[in-house]
């Protein structure tokens, strides 16, 4: 794999995680006046909408293709349903920060698949994540509420969907392959929805379905899966933990106080993402252990 194409495939996983960071304010003040689950099939059937025009153009990969994408799709949905129930008693900043466990299950799960270890540079930075995300949610304080417990299974959900989105992001069209999985969301959150009568929603939640179905779905999760083609899920999960960060300094300019505690995890985020990324781009050595590459199926 050539640095150049590892680069490019970090820079989009970084915008995605940008984008997916500028939810949670906006999520949680939906869910205010609607319905967490009408809310989620409207974002991401408006998100379907607008791949669908794009991905009915380019050629299937088959059945395996759409396996693939409604498993992860499943996946997806449950992580959804839960961080989104979640954020209706939990801060912005909490709630992102968990959610964002999954940079320590990913690793887990990648290794119990592959029956192989990962490299030593990712461990380091996993526990370097793993220290500035209990300095951000403040870990060893008060005790988790009903809403980070839930979202404590949205990490869950998040970790195995960016494991499926690894081992079929080589092998499948990026656009088709995020339009299954963005579709089977919002099929599987719009029918409930429907049938509890949820979807009589004001133009406040309209309106953020409409900004988080277009950008912080359609767009956000086509750079996901376009960048996990070169970067391995291990390696995903870290640099997508600029989604915490940015979710977190959006919090902070609407008043939700990060303090020094809260700007020490930020560095040791940052840092996780420097040792494990950036510092491979720099020297060269982009991938050196084969346990870290995406899994290609024939």
């Amino acid at each position: 794999m050539s640095p150049s194409r590892a680069g490019l495939g970090t820079a989009a996983l970084a915008l995605a995680g940008i984008l997916f960071g500028s939810t949670f304010l906006v999520v949680q003040r939906a869910v205010e006046e609607a319905e967490p689950t009408p809310f989620l099939g409207a974002r991401f059937l408006i998100a379907a909408a607008v791949l669908a025009p794009f991905a009915l153009r380019r050629r299937s990969s088959g059945r395996a293709e759409v396996r693939l994408g409604v498993v992860a799709g499943l996946f997806l949905s449950g992580g959804y349903l839960l961080q989104t129930f979640g954020l209706r008693s939990t801060t912005t900043s909490t709630s992102a920060f968990i959610t964002y466990l999954l940079v320590v299950l990913v690793p887990v799960m990648v290794a119990g698949l592959e029956r192989r270890r990962p490299e030593g540079r990712t461990v380091a930075g996993v526990g370097l994540a793993v220290a500035g995300l209990c300095l951000l949610s403040g870990s060893g304080g008060d005790p988790f509420d009903w809403g980070e417990v839930l979202t404590i299974g949205c990490a869950v959900g998040f970790a195995a969907h960016l494991v499926a989105v690894g081992r079929g992001a080589e092998r499948f069209d990026p656009v088709r392959f995020t339009f299954v999985q963005v579709l089977t969301v919002g099929v599987t959150c719009a029918v409930p929805g429907a049938l509890l009568g949820g979807f009589a929603m004001g133009a406040g939640a309209w309106g953020a379905a409409a900004f988080t179905g277009v950008f912080a779905t359609a767009v956000a999760f086509f750079c996901m899966v376009a960048g996990q083609r070169t970067v391995p899920s291990s390696r995903a999960a870290l640099i997508l933990l600029v989604e915490p960060v940015s979710a977190g300094l959006l919090g902070a300019a609407t008043g939700e106080d990060l303090g020094w505690r809260g700007l020490g995890g930020v560095a040791l985020i940052l840092g996780a993402i420097l040792l494990v990324e950036i510092v491979p781009l720099l020297t060269g050595a982009v991938v050196d252990d084969p346990a870290l590459e995406p899994t290609v199926h024939g």
